[in-house]
């Protein structure tokens, strides 16, 4: 579905609410992501009621989410959005509950949401949408089990993946090689991909316990062969998979982990999230330097700002937007919604 608007039948109201912004976010949060310049992206969804349909948000003050009469731009989407990632400055990637990926597109001074495509490819939910580097491409995760590689200057998936035997529960691209991604799934699973090998391109990285499933994976910013995942036990996982030191592992939730992201400072910090409701944030050695208790129901996504910054945010199914701030040097942190 191409996207073309007629920006000169756009009447602007009174409360100057961007165009297409719809009128109500839906209640369950699932994504957030901050761009370079520190504008938030959120995706939403509503899982209850007679239609399961979702929606995208901008806000260039990311105190002032979720608000919908002073976001930079929304849109509604036809079906719930599972995940939301920044491909480029203007570009956003939509993971649907459909199955579908969606490209949309910033456009008039960023206040509205141009839909680009939206290409049904896999036959369940999308868990999981990754950028690979350069922005021409993408991965994403299902339900049905696949993972696909797509094209999208070609607007296409060119590539599907059947290594996985239950459903996909995360992917991430490696943020410089574009040709680089782990995976995990429901089937115990770690995967590290190499789209250069053809006949072979997935290799297995050994987990501690293959019968507890991981949840979700991430790379470490400043070591090439290091990753972090985390597992429906609560644990969080450091290895360096071409490395002969053990593994970092630290039970960390009393529930499942739902997400993992590293900063940017020098020695990175490893924040996490869960089911439990707790936000937590570990140093190098995996001490805990922050752990944050607000939220009232799962914590579904989390992202450090750019640039080295000791601010980070979570999102959940409570609707709640929190900011968090944390002394990389250990002393005591700070939180506010």
């Amino acid at each position: 579905m191409k996207g073309a608007v007629d920006t000169s039948m756009i009447k602007e109201t009174r409360w100057n609410v961007p165009p297409n912004a719809p009128a109500c976010m839906e209640k369950h949060l699932s994504s957030a992501q901050y761009r370079a310049d520190g504008t938030l992206l959120l995706g939403a969804s509503s899982l209850s009621g007679r239609s399961w349909q979702g929606s995208v948000w901008i806000y260039s003050d990311p105190k002032q989410a979720p608000n919908e009469e002073l976001c930079k731009a929304g849109v509604q989407t036809e079906t719930g959005v599972t995940d939301a990632k920044w491909l480029s400055e203007k570009g956003i990637l939509v993971g649907s509950d459909s199955g579908a990926l969606e490209l949309w597109e910033l456009s008039e001074d960023e206040r509205l949401l141009v839909n680009r495509f939206t290409k049904l490819e896999h036959d369940h939910i999308v868990t999981t949408v990754s950028p690979q580097a350069g922005a021409s491409g993408a991965v994403t995760g299902s339900m049905d089990c696949r993972i696909k590689v797509w094209d999208l200057g070609q607007e296409t998936a060119v590539t599907t993946y059947h290594a996985h035997t239950q459903p996909v529960s995360c992917v991430a691209c490696n943020p410089t090689d574009e040709s680089l991604f782990i995976s995990c799934g429901q089937d115990g699973r770690v995967l590290m991909w190499d789209k250069r090998k053809p006949n072979k391109p997935a290799s297995r990285i050994e987990v501690e316990s293959p019968s507890c499933s991981p949840t979700t994976v991430t790379w470490h910013p400043h070591h090439r062969s290091t990753i972090a995942f985390g597992d429906e036990l609560g644990r969080v996982t450091v290895k360096d998979f071409l490395g002969t030191e053990p593994a970092q592992r630290e039970k960390v939730h009393s529930r499942r982990v739902n997400g993992l992201a590293f900063s940017t400072h020098s020695a990175s910090l490893l924040a996490s999230i869960s089911d439990d409701c707790s936000v937590v944030v570990l140093n190098s050695d995996l001490r805990e330097t922050l752990r944050d208790h607000r939220h009232e129901d799962f914590v579904k996504s989390v992202c450090w700002r750019h640039g080295g910054s000791n601010t980070l945010s979570t999102v959940g199914w409570d609707h709640l937007v929190l900011h968090h701030t944390v002394d990389p040097a250990g002393e005591a942190p700070n939180s506010s919604s």
